[in-house]
């Protein structure tokens, strides 16, 4: 089934969702992203207790974005506003390297069948380390440049990601430009790179699968439509928001970096201020938005979503994942 989970990090991902979409023939991913190595290695070993088929583990690549500082401090200065609702204090606006390469070690250790990269693609010699693994590397792209020096690192898949996804945008540089649509993208980087293409933005059911299949990608990256599975790690009030009808929209406000979710209260109250720091804004909103998560109160979390949300299905991931089958073999 040519089905990849998306990694859904801060919070969906779980052993049991990427078992699920993996004993049902796709490939089940692992997000590492906010987690330490110690709790990524402990996950792997319960995910692969829970299945014996192909596996992926997501890592975020540490990038640092020249911050201004004197707009991170007024940024902070609005937060106080948003700790004082919630009773919260705000968190540290620092930049951290996600444990990068503790996190590399435990992958070439644990040897998942796939390791990608999210936020940029690591120097050759870390692809070609964990090749020699036996895992195969995929690097999320969102640009023909960015495709490029993909490829010039041996990478062996390029997972294309258009502006549809919900979540980050993966693009390697925390820049303002407008990102593509899907189908144009999957053709200009077919067109300069001869890597395979996972398609990942928008992606909802088994037509939706057939459609980037006929555009050149050999699978399908799913997140969205997976957050509402029994066994997603997505907290209540975020489950309650994906069955509304609210708009998406990219924003930083959430975290310094352009992520798709939908509009609510913080997003309207702060996106115009937001800057591109990240991970500097996360951790400074984290402890706002677990207290409001912890309230059930969906205006003041990131409720990531890409375009498509509004197919999302209750079901367990197993389920969807042959729905999407039956739905592709229909098709033909």
């Amino acid at each position: 089934m040519p089905v990849v989970g998306a990694p859904l990090a801060g919070g969906p991902s779980t052993p049991a969702l990427a078992a699920a979409v993996s004993e049902a023939g796709g490939i089940g991913f692992l997000a590492a992203g906010y987690k330490t190595a110690a709790a990524t290695q402990a996950e792997l070993h319960e995910l692969r207790a829970l299945t014996s088929r192909p596996i992926g583990l997501n890592l975020f690549c540490p990038t640092r974005d020249h911050v201004d500082e004197a707009a991170l401090e007024a940024y902070a200065d609005r937060m106080q506003g948003e700790a004082e609702r919630y009773g919260v204090a705000t968190g540290e606006p620092r930049w951290t390297d996600d444990d990068w390469t503790a996190k590399l070690d435990v992958a070439a250790r644990e040897r998942p069948d796939v390791v990608s990269f999210t936020f940029g693609c690591p120097e050759r010699e870390i692809v070609e380390w964990l090749q020699g693994c036996d895992c195969r590397v995929w690097c999320t792209v969102t640009s023909v440049a960015e495709a490029e020096l993909a490829t010039s690192r041996t990478v062996d898949a390029l997972v294309v990601q258009g502006t549809e996804a919900g979540g980050h945008q993966g693009s390697f540089e925390n820049h303002g430009q407008e990102p593509r649509p899907l189908l144009a993208l999957l053709g200009e980087i077919g067109a300069a790179s001869a890597l395979p293409r996972i398609a990942a933005g928008g992606i909802a059911d088994g037509r939706d699968i057939s459609v980037v299949l006929a555009a050149g990608a050999v699978a399908a990256q799913i997140g969205s439509a997976l957050l509402l599975a029994t066994e997603a790690g997505t907290s209540p009030p975020h489950r309650a928001a994906l069955e509304g009808t609210a708009e998406t929209r990219l924003t930083r406000a959430f975290t310094g970096r352009r992520a798709r979710g939908l509009v609510n209260r913080f997003l309207l109250d702060h996106d115009a201020f937001a800057l591109p720091a990240y991970p500097e804004i996360h951790y400074l909103t984290a402890p706002i938005r677990a207290a409001a998560r912890e309230l059930g109160d969906a205006g003041g979390i990131n409720l990531w979503a890409g375009t498509s949300y509004r197919r999302a299905k209750k079901a367990s991931a197993s389920e969807l994942v042959e729905r999407w089958a039956r739905e592709m073999s229909a098709r033909y």
